[in-house]
């Protein structure tokens, strides 16, 4: 049925109680004293209660509603992927939550997110002391990272506090037992190892849920005031260094060569070894087979020897001189130059192998000459 039908004896169902034909909004007042009248009895009010008391009773009631669900409200929260929530209830630790969106009662339970995924960094320097007394400025750079939000928030303080005081100790340390060389050139790395190390064994009893991802040493410089010595010492180290390295190399490209030839050579030496036993035993082996046949034909086998041998002799010669028995002439016989006109002879075709009438009568003549003289210079002899 509508609120307005009319019927039912005259009355309409207006919930409004406004009666009649008016269709305006309902009056706040009157729904707050509505309101105030049913609630009244829980907040210690009654029938004899003015309207003023139920208005302000009302008024209460709402505020209170309102409150409550500003404070339901408010208690939702969010932790980022990379954190985790430390979760304080009225400031003790009461538990840890992960990346999400969670509820709180607020005033009571409290929420400190910690990064624990993001790389920190922290830097130390200063003017320090070393073992041969010298002053030298030190840069340090320490990445971390947190694991235990807990241990985190609560072994300490104040943990970034904390390290950043550990670092400075486990540097002064390390830099006083070390020289001023060792921190500006050649030693760095070996700094970095041992402030890393004496750092972790510093951290390690609080336990302040903080893991060390790298020790960088940045930076190591002497004062201003001896910077250009120290900068020319460092230069000359440098080029020692460098001519050590270039000896070393020149070493290294030397050395395979030498010993190559030393292999070349004990090669050929072991070769010629070789060879010089193989012919000494091929030697010994022929004049073994060679001497049953000398004892039994020794002259045979002594003239076989020698025209052989004669033979090996003639045959490195390019001259050959011939003793005539019973004369005083010897006879020369140049056989290079006659290998060389046979073999230039050869190689020209047109030149005729019969030498002519002219060449035949000239030969005859100086025969004819040379026997002449040979004649005088027997008779002259005899004479």
């Amino acid at each position: 049925m509508a609120w307005n039908e009319p019927g039912n004896n005259g009355k309409n169902n207006d919930p409004w109680k406004q009666g009649g034909r008016d269709q305006g909004p309902p009056d706040l007042d009157e729904v707050f004293r509505n309101l105030g009248k049913k609630f009244g009895g829980i907040f210690g009010g009654g029938k004899s209660s003015g309207n003023g008391g139920g208005a302000s009773s009302a008024a209460l009631v709402v505020v209170l509603i309102v409150a409550a669900l500003i404070w339901a409200i408010s208690g939702f929260y969010t932790i980022k992927e990379s954190e985790r929530g430390v979760v304080l209830r009225f400031g003790q630790y009461h538990s840890e939550v992960g990346s999400g969106i969670h509820w709180k009662p607020t005033f009571i339970d409290t929420v400190e997110p910690v990064d624990v995924t993001s790389v920190r960094t922290l830097r130390s320097d200063g003017f320090m002391l070393t073992q041969d007394q010298n002053l030298v400025r030190v840069t340090f750079e320490i990445q971390y990272r947190v694991f235990n939000a807990r241990q985190y928030k609560f072994s300490v303080v104040d943990a970034d506090n904390s390290l950043h005081q550990a670092t400075d100790a486990a540097l002064r340390y390390v830099i006083g037992h070390s020289i001023m060389d060792d921190v500006l050139t050649r030693g760095r790395e070996v700094v970095r190892q041992n402030t890393r190390q004496e750092l972790e064994s510093i951290i390690e009893p609080y336990n302040m849920g903080i893991a060390l991802v790298d020790v960088n040493f940045r930076d190591a410089r002497p004062p201003e005031e001896v910077r250009d010595a120290f900068d020319d010492a460092i230069k000359a180290q440098e080029d020692q260094e460098r001519f050590i390295q270039e000896a070393q190399a020149y070493s290294r490209e030397l050395e395979p060569r030498a010993r190559g030839q030393v292999n070349r050579v004990m090669q050929e030496a072991e070769a010629y070894k070789q060879q010089t036993v193989l012919k000494a035993q091929g030697e010994v082996a022929r004049f073994e087979k060679l001497l049953p046949e000398y004892l039994a034909a020794p002259k045979v086998t002594r003239d076989r020897l020698y025209l052989e041998t004669m033979e090996q002799v003639y045959s490195n010669t390019s001259k050959v001189l011939v003793d005539v028995k019973n004369g005083n002439n010897i006879m020369y016989l140049p056989l290079d130059k006659m290998l060389s006109s046979g073999s230039t002879n050869s190689s020209a075709g047109s030149i005729p192998l019969m030498p002519s009438r002219s060449s035949t009568d000239n030969s005859s003549q100086n025969r004819s000459t040379d026997t002449t003289r040979s004649t005088a210079v027997r008779s002259g002899g005899r004479g």
